[in-house]
C-alpha cells in the first residue's frame, strides 16, 4: 500500500509556528517566554493570540482578505483574551509576507495598500492598547486622524512611511523588510539548534535600539538597552542578570520580539529547520 502524501505546511501554519517559537524561546532579555509573565501579560495570552490569529492567517494566505480587512479581524480575533496587545506588531509583519509569498513579494504588496487598508488599520488600533507616541497630530484614537486619511487620500503604505522615522516595525514596509532578512539570515546561518532563536534576538538587541522601549521609557534608555546588550555578546555582563535587571524595571523589547517572529517565519519559508 502506498504511504499518503503528506501536504508541506500552509503558509499560514508556518506564521503560526513562528508565533509560537519566537514566545516559548528562552533567554530573551525583557520579553515574556516560558519562564516569565508580566503581571498584566502572560505567555498564555500570547500561545491564545497564535491560535486564535489563524483563520486570519489562512484567509490571506488564501487572497480572501486585504492586509488592512486582515489587521483588523486579527485584531478583533486576538482580543478575546484580557493580556491587552500580544501580538500587533507581528501581525503588522506576517500578513503582508504572507499574502506576498516572502519578503520580496511583501515589499511590493504594501506598496499598492490603500485609503481603505489605513483606515481599517486605524479601527485596529482602536480596538488594543498599542503603545503609541504622546501628542501626534496622526493620533490613532483621533476620529479626526481617521477623516485625513480619507480627505488627504493617505494610503496604509503612507501611514507607515509617516510612522517609520519613530518606528521600527512601520520601518520594515518601508525598507524592504531590512530587518527580517537579518533576523532569518541568522536563524539560517546558526543551521538549527535551540539555542539559535535567543542568539538572533541578542544579536539584533545588540545591534539595534528597540522603539516600542523607546516609547515606553525614551530613546536614552532604549540606547542604553542596547549597549548592554552588546556587553553580554562581549561576555561582560551575564545573560541572566541583564535578563532579570529588564524583567524587574519593565524593559521588554517588544518591536525586535516582532521583528523575530518574522524573522523565524521567513526562514521557517526558506527552508530553516528548527531543532529543539
Amino acid at each position: 500500500m502506498s504511504q499518503p502524501t503528506v501536504k508541506p505546511a500552509s503558509l499560514a501554519e508556518l506564521a503560526q509556528f513562528a508565533m509560537l517559537l519566537e514566545v516559548t524561546a528562552r533567554g530573551k532579555p525583557g520579553n515574556i517566554d516560558r519562564c516569565h509573565d508580566y503581571e498584566d501579560t502572560r505567555l498564555d495570552h500570547f500561545l491564545s493570540s497564535a491560535v486564535l490569529a489563524k483563520p486570519v492567517f489562512s484567509a490571506v494566505e488564501e487572497g480572501r482578505l486585504s492586509i488592512g480587512e486582515a489587521m483588523r479581524d486579527a485584531v478583533a480575533r486576538t482580543n478575546m483574551h484580557n493580556g491587552g496587545n500580544t501580538h500587533f506588531g507581528a501581525f503588522l509583519l506576517l500578513l503582508p509576507l504572507i499574502a506576498g509569498r516572502g519578503i520580496a513579494g511583501a515589499a511590493e504588496l504594501v506598496k499598492k495598500t490603500t485609503v481603505t487598508d489605513a483606515v481599517l488599520f486605524y479601527e485596529a488600533f482602536g480596538l488594543t492598547q498599542v503603545r503609541v507616541r504622546t501628542e501626534d497630530p496622526m493620533d490613532v484614537n483621533d476620529p479626526a486622524s481617521v477623516q485625513r486619511l480619507i480627505d488627504e487620500q493617505i494610503t496604509m503604505y503612507n501611514v507607515m512611511e509617516y510612522s517609520a522615522p519613530h518606528d521600527m516595525v512601520a520601518r520594515e514596509w518601508t525598507n524592504g523588510f531590512a530587518l527580517t532578512r537579518r533576523a532569518a539570515d541568522l536563524l539560517i546561518a546558526q543551521n538549527s539548534g535551540v539555542h539559535t532563536i535567543p542568539a538572533m534576538f541578542l544579536a539584533l538587541m545588540a545591534e539595534y535600539p528597540d522603539t516600542f522601549i523607546a516609547k515606553k521609557f525614551d530613546a536614552k534608555t532604549a540606547e542604553a538597552v542596547m549597549y548592554q546588550a552588546r556587553e553580554v555578546l562581549d561576555g561582560k555582563r551575564s545573560l541572566a542578570a541583564f535578563d532579570g535587571e529588564c524583567i524587574k524595571a519593565g524593559i521588554n523589547p517588544g518591536s525586535l520580539a516582532d521583528i523575530c517572529i518574522a524573522g523565524i517565519f521567513t526562514a521557517l519559508l526558506e527552508g530553516w529547520k528548527w531543532d529543539c
